[in-house]
């Protein structure tokens, strides 16, 4: 399934229960790209969750919201009794990492999802025991609903997805990109109407994320706060890095996503 990569389209914080501060600062520098990538610095995208087979292979990214959420998309198809989230990890090839193994009691898809149009492309797994959070590993903050994005904001994905168009080998450490947002007449200049109010547009200047970067985070800084306002939904099967990828629009969601968590 070309689309089921979906494409891809930041001071330790003075309380754990903070969101969108990492401990370890990330090195962002505004020109790289996942495809021909740059490693990220290890731990300084703590939110940055691994979804996982029980047999330890990784097929899709997802984000941290609180100590027992995470938000992926709803392509990726979390099976709670096959699949594992994975917390604190950095290098997929190595053993000697503290990661926590979570398994998930709950996964909740957004009822409007549309696996024909990628609609509505976001799922909530609720983790069967907390997350517990520290250096390497705390939430990132959500957009509020409604939130206005300019068009060509500096945004960071983050994912172990595929590094190089002429293999499908993923990634083994985590690699971050740069991307702006475009606006939606400029999306669908690519697109057409396949692209909705529930989508972001962003990259197609040289950059692109790739299979396995699906569900993971779309973040921006904001003083020194990062907030995730797009999910790694879709985009051109072969990563054409002049092809802008599609995100899930989280401010769309938020109601729905606070709805969720305080039903439990």
């Amino acid at each position: 399934m070309a689309l089921l990569w979906a494409v891809a389209c930041l001071a330790l914080a003075s309380t754990v229960s903070g969101c969108g501060v990492p401990a370890i600062s990330p090195s962002v520098h505004y020109s790289e790209r996942i495809i021909n990538g740059q490693n990220a610095v290890p731990g300084s995208w703590p939110w940055q969750v691994s979804l996982q087979t029980r047999s330890g292979s990784h097929f899709c990214g997802g984000s941290l919201i609180n100590e027992n959420w995470v938000v992926t998309a709803a392509h990726c198809e979390f099976n709670p009794y096959s699949h594992v989230v994975v917390l604190g990890d950095y290098d997929l090839s190595s053993n000697s990492e503290s990661t926590q193994v979570k398994t998930v009691s709950r996964a909740v898809t957004n009822p409007n999802w549309n696996s024909y149009t990628l609609n509505n492309d976001i799922t909530l797994l609720k983790l069967a025991s907390p997350a517990q959070l520290g250096s390497r590993v705390s939430p990132i903050c959500l957009a509020p609903a409604n939130l206005a994005l300019p068009t060509n904001l500096q945004c960071v994905t983050t994912g172990w997805g595929r590094v190089n168009t002429n293999s499908q080998a993923l990634a083994t450490r985590l690699q971050q990109v740069t991307l702006p947002l475009i606006s939606q007449s400029q999306c669908t200049q690519y697109w057409g109407n396949r692209i909705t109010s529930s989508m972001l547009c962003a990259g197609g200047v040289g950059a692109s994320s790739c299979q396995g970067d699906s569900g993971g985070p779309l973040v921006y800084q904001n003083g020194n706060v990062w907030t995730l306002i797009g999910i790694v939904s879709w985009g051109n099967s072969n990563c054409n890095i002049y092809t802008p990828a599609i995100y899930t629009r989280v401010s769309q969601f938020r109601n729905w996503i606070d709805y969720v968590i305080a039903q439990g």
